[in-house]
């Protein structure tokens, strides 16, 4: 399948640039050649995992089955709602402004839009994308792997041609946000307050406030609007609040692991709701980081005299979600698997950290900096290491599994073209007639 194409992102305007064209049409939806160019370079990046990277035939190929999708979805009345979109959008929207600070200037100068403009454009592609996904879905329903299929995927690739895997690790953490004093979290909800009033009495404007004092930078450009969520998806103090307001209603301050927010709810679809707010976060102190440390080093002595196990201690003591869930251990989020490669960890001072490690240690408590949340304590858990190898079934049986469901489903879905293709008008660029893609396969 296709390589994502996000809508944040276009080619360079640098001077002398051949103009983008169009290489394909599929009824009303085109195919540009930016991205195309950028799908090909995304698939060669990918191709880390040791698998051989698609040819730019391959990723023609797929983008065009894209949009077949796409004009096939309005033929078979496969369709997603409009909720669904605006949900997705909105989320990936807000990803992108907290990139920029919520600066809408550095936006406006990267990409020559504004936050309204790139925003419309971003509905535009999510809808297209989810369509495609749907479709996709439907087309390889009922697809599965077996391990016998695996072990034909893995048979069928020359012994000389299998992948060659780096080194891999495998990294737990315990994180521990510093408590602060009820005199600042008390501080804080006065402050929203007296915001709350300062709207009530006519003298300012939510929208107002929140661009001017929320600390919430992918939202505060926005006036503060979050967006289209479903319940489970945000806090649920938050949640529980926004939901037990009346349209337009303002809540009083409520604090989440995020800060102290004061809400304002401004539309429910369904089992989706729209809010707006103004996040303060409270700082810690230093004595408030310290005390985490003390925590932390009290929970990392009972771990190494066996009183614990790490993974228990990560799922009942870590302030991390997103690692607290699979017992502190860190992800690989293309392969949901422990076992990741030192480049696939982000944080180079995470990197540099493991670097200077042995396999089987544990780390006293370090300070880090969460761009959300400020100043966070950890303490890392050097589990185990993986020296570079070529595949094998043994070690690598859930990438193998991996690789061999997308080619099963590559396999599907160029099938279904072949048929597909005939419901509806498809024209190709000279350009790319070589890659033969409208011949029977």
């Amino acid at each position: 399948m296709a390589q994502e194409t996000p809508a944040t992102q276009e080619a360079p305007k640098a001077s002398g640039q051949v103009l983008d064209k169009i290489v394909a049409k599929v009824n009303n939806y085109i195919l540009l050649e930016s991205e195309v160019q950028k799908a090909y370079i995304e698939a060669i990046a990918s191709s880390r995992q040791g698998f051989e990277a698609p040819t730019r035939c391959d990723v023609f190929e797929s983008l065009l089955i894209n949009k077949l999708m796409v004009a096939k979805a309005e033929i078979d009345s496969v369709i997603v709602s409009d909720v669904e979109v605006t949900f997705q959008a909105d989320q990936r929207f807000a990803m992108v402004m907290q990139q920029f600070g919520g600066d809408e200037n550095t936006l406006v100068e990267v990409y020559g839009k504004t936050a309204e403009q790139l925003k419309a454009e971003i509905h535009d592609v999510m809808k297209e994308q989810m369509i495609a996904q749907r479709m996709q879905a439907k087309i390889t329903e009922g697809l599965t792997i077996s391990p016998a299929d695996v072990r034909k995927f893995y048979n069928s690739i020359p012994k000389d041609s299998l992948p060659f895997f780096s080194a891999e690790v495998v990294v737990g953490q315990i994180v521990k946000k510093p408590e602060v004093s009820r005199h600042v979290k008390d501080s804080i909800a006065n402050r929203l307050k007296s915001f709350k009033q300062l709207i009530l009495d006519g003298k300012s404007d939510f929208a107002g406030l929140a661009k001017q004092y929320s600390q919430d930078p992918g939202s505060a450009i926005q006036g503060g609007d979050l967006g289209f969520f479903r319940r489970g998806e945000l806090a649920p103090e938050y949640e529980a609040t926004a939901l037990g307001l009346q349209l337009g209603e303002i809540s009083d301050p409520v604090e989440t692991m995020f800060g102290m927010h004061m809400i304002q709810l401004l539309e429910r679809r369904g089992n989706t709701f729209n809010t707006r707010h103004i996040l303060i976060r409270p700082e810690a102190t230093e004595a408030d980081i310290r005390d985490a440390e003390r925590y932390l080093d009290s929970l990392r002595k009972e771990i190494q005299a066996g009183r614990i196990d790490f993974a228990k201690a990560a799922k009942d003591h870590s302030d991390d979600r997103a690692t607290s869930d699979n017992g502190g251990f860190f992800t690989d989020p293309q392969t949901n698997s422990n076992r990741l490669t030192l480049r696939t960890l982000e944080d180079p001072v995470l990197y540099f950290t493991l670097d200077s490690m042995k396999v089987g240690s544990m780390t006293p408590p370090i300070r880090f900096e969460d761009e959300r949340e400020g100043t966070k304590v950890r303490i890392l858990y050097y589990k185990e290491r993986f020296p570079a190898h070529r595949a094998n079934l043994e070690d690598d049986y859930e990438k193998l599994k991996t690789a061999a469901r997308r080619r099963k489903e590559e396999g599907m879905l160029s099938k279904w073209f072949v048929t597909a293709k005939e419901d509806v008008f498809i024209d190709v660029d000279p350009a790319y007639d070589r890659c033969n893609v409208l011949e029977g396969k």
